[in-house]
């Protein structure tokens, strides 16, 4: 024959699948399963921190845009008329003007400098989910005046083993804390609540109401900030040149740029090690293949010299062994869908918890499909080989070689 046979090849594929091993065939299928589930799996973790990580900053910190003091300046000037202005423009969903601040927080003769943030509770509801994270007593009233709420780490136990991290020992709502404004200006304010958010920088905080803070350092219609939330996410750039568009010459960023470089960081070392892992995997799937092809090419080095003997062209017998690869692939293809899904099941019964809150799998088609062409491709590729070296060989050699 001058070419390869497609209906010979692949009859001599389904026989020798047949024929052979069924404890090999099922360990490399497993091996194959294994390696998929590896391909997809870290995959899907980054793409769950991300989302989280992104969820938390527009849900808690900062919604979706900042607006920020022009250049050189502390404070957003005429803030009134800049939330109006921002209140007219299609798609925004709320505004909340904040003053945030540094100040120096004392309970019971233990004091911790920390940041104070003050808020409208009725426009903040509006941009974030704060409010709803006031696990004991309850949040802010726009009328408040000597209320303060404070995040859990701030908080702290009064068992400072159960601390991460240092605290003001556990006040207790109705608890009185004394709070040192940047200014030198002291108050006693009442705990309302504690609130415990998850999100790290949130749970450090202090809130108190904006008509408070403006009290206590004598500013009015001043903010350090401008958090804006739209009607939907993932638009923030065009979102941002929008505000431009209509007149906002305060700084204008997104969450992203407004985002923790640590969590990017840590994005990038897990996209590094995925990358390892994967190297890794597929050249374990590569070697496994290879070395099963070819075992299985050296015992069969008679009966290949039998076929070419009979005039079965040497390429029909290497396409018969990539037929055979093929279907290893295939089935640990399979095989490591049902595992990888099942795995995703169970995460998403009980969640990986990071530092920054729970984190479920997300499942995406992309790594899906990049892993069964990879897969594939290493398949073909450590398969061909030994099968085609062992097809080379002359036709007498190959016979007398299994004797």
């Amino acid at each position: 024959m001058s070419g390869p046979n497609l209906s010979i090849a692949f009859f001599l594929a389904l026989r020798s699948i047949q024929n052979g091993n069924r404890f090999t065939l099922f360990l490399t299928i497993t091996i194959m399963a294994l390696v998929f589930v590896n391909l997809v799996f870290l995959p899907s973790i980054i793409s769950g921190v991300i989302v989280n990580y992104n969820a938390q900053s527009i849900d808690y910190s900062f919604g979706n845009l900042v607006i920020e003091p022009k250049e050189n300046e502390i404070y957003i000037q005429n803030v009134s008329t800049l939330l109006h202005k921002v209140d007219q423009i299609p798609d925004v969903f709320g505004t909340s003007p904040r003053i945030q601040i540094g100040a120096t927080y004392n309970y019971r003769g233990k004091t911790l400098s920390g940041v104070l943030v003050g808020l409208t509770p009725t426009s903040d509801e509006q941009v974030t989910k704060i409010y709803t994270t006031v696990k004991d007593g309850e949040f802010l009233s726009d009328g408040d005046t000597d209320s303060i709420i404070l995040g859990t780490t701030l908080a702290g136990n009064q068992d400072k083993t159960k601390d991460k991290s240092e605290s003001l020992g556990g006040p207790q709502v109705g608890d009185q804390v004394l709070v040192t404004f940047n200014n030198g200006e002291t108050r006693n304010l009442r705990v309302k609540g504690i609130l415990s958010s998850g999100v790290y920088g949130i749970d450090q905080y202090g809130f108190i109401t904006l008509r408070e803070m403006e009290g206590a350092l004598g500013t009015h219609d001043k903010a350090s900030s401008v958090l804006v939330r739209m009607t939907r996410n993932g638009n923030e750039e065009s979102d941002k040149l929008r505000l431009m568009e209509f007149g906002v010459s305060e700084q204008v960023r997104t969450y992203d740029e407004k985002s923790s470089s640590a969590v990017k960081d840590a994005v990038t070392a897990f996209g590094i090690i995925n990358g390892i892992s994967t190297g890794v995997s597929l050249v374990i799937a590569m070697v496994v293949t290879f070395i099963v092809v070819y075992i299985n090419t050296i015992n069969k080095r008679r009966q290949i010299g039998i076929l070419k003997a009979i005039g079965i062209h040497k390429n029909t017998i290497v396409l018969s062994y990539l037929f055979q690869v093929m279907f290893m692939a295939a089935w640990g293809c399979i095989f490591g869908l049902i595992l990888a899904f099942m795995l995703v099941a169970y995460l998403n019964i009980h969640p990986l918890v990071f530092p920054g809150g729970a984190v479920y799998p997300m499942v995406e088609a992309e790594p899906f499909i990049r892993s069964i062409i990879l897969l594939f491709l290493v398949s073909l590729i450590s398969g061909f080989i030994p099968s085609y070296q062992t097809s080379k060989e002359p036709i007498l050699d190959a016979i007398r070689g299994s004797v």
